[in-house]
């Protein structure tokens, strides 16, 4: 297969380019990828000189290169990661999560509508769904009820991809995860926040009383999802793709302290997200009915081998935690009423 992979330098999109080549060498990935702040090509150095990939740096917005680059590679399937995935980045300037998101999605709609590309993954979230109060699961019928402009767009797209299969019958297939972690993360989502502070006995800032829960799914679980969704999906469908694992994030924190040799005196109460979603739960069983797949790594193996892979990596994380990061740090964090007062 000839895969077009948007956002491939990214921490999901990376991960699945090189688990995806690691298992089908004789195909072909192009990855297309603006490299904003959490794009990192670094990510993709064990495939960048493998005779099957491809990078070409661009944005998913512009029209005239995504249908060249459809039109030229003929990919048999675009595997849609690209997005700005960030919750409070999105509550403090909406316009980009709205940008990337949504006409990103569309210019992409247009050309594998033009040039019949045979698979279109959306690539999405179970922010969609909203906060769920127990003992609710999301499944694919759920209604939508997104509260973060983040989320709000991500449910934008995921609709527009699904008009396309309805109105052109672009064979469009949406997948829904849970929220992922492994090697690799930009520490600006939570578990690695947390595990690069402690390496550093640096404070770990939790929002509020922490008892948010997530239904955590290893990264390598996802990609195998989206591996076989892609091989095997039906066009017009949304498959859920869940951890079976929820969490509230205070215990996360807690275990991970544990884990690192650190005080949970390193624990330190910031000021809650505006409009916080309590509780994300997803139902997995249509993914698990039809394609046979189920999450194989278990939280306590996964978290473990994530805080090694980051202890282990301490120049990439130096790297990563430079410049730009350490601005949106201080403004998130340590500037954090100042920043709010300002919504």
């Amino acid at each position: 297969m000839r895969l077009l992979v948007t956002g491939g330098a990214g921490f999901i999109g990376s991960n699945f380019i090189r688990q995806y080549l690691a298992r089908n060498p004789a195909d072909s990935i192009l990855n297309l990828d603006k490299l904003t702040y959490a794009g990192n090509l670094e990510n993709l150095a064990e495939v960048e000189n493998h005779s099957g990939y491809r990078f070409v740096k661009g944005d998913v917005c512009d029209g005239a290169l995504a249908a060249e680059l459809v039109r030229d590679e003929r990919p048999d399937a675009i595997v849609h990661f690209a997005a700005e995935s960030h919750v409070d980045r999105s509550i403090l300037e909406p316009s980009p999560a709205f940008e990337t998101n949504l006409r990103g999605t569309f210019t992409l709609l247009e050309a594998a509508r033009e040039f019949k590309v045979e698979r279109f993954l959306q690539i999405s979230t179970d922010e969609v769904y909203g906060s769920l109060a127990e003992p609710l699961e999301a499944d694919e019928n759920f209604p939508l009820r997104a509260s973060s402009p983040y989320a709000a767009a991500k449910a934008g797209a995921d609709l527009l991809a699904l008009s396309f299969f309805t109105t052109y019958k672009t064979p469009v297939i949406v997948t829904r995860a849970s929220n992922n972690y492994g090697p690799r993360q930009f520490p600006e989502k939570f578990i690695p926040l947390m595990i690069t502070n402690a390496l550093e006995n640096r404070p770990l800032p939790i929002y509020g009383d922490g008892l948010q829960v997530r239904d955590w799914l290893h990264v390598e679980d996802h990609c195998a999802a989206i591996e076989s969704v892609v091989a095997r999906g039906r066009p017009g469908e949304i498959y859920n793709i869940g951890g079976n694992c929820s969490r509230d994030n205070l215990s996360v924190a807690r275990e991970i302290l544990r884990l690192t040799g650190r005080p949970e005196s390193l624990l330190q109460t910031v000021v809650d997200r505006p409009g916080h979603d309590r509780r994300y739960a997803l139902a997995s069983a249509k993914l698990e009915r039809e394609l046979g797949w189920s999450p194989r790594t278990g939280f306590a193996e996964g978290l473990a081998r994530t805080i090694e892979w980051y202890r282990s990596h301490d120049g990439w994380v130096a790297r990563v935690k430079g410049g730009e990061y350490r601005q949106y740090y201080q403004q998130h964090y340590e500037n954090r009423e100042q920043t709010l007062s300002r919504l």
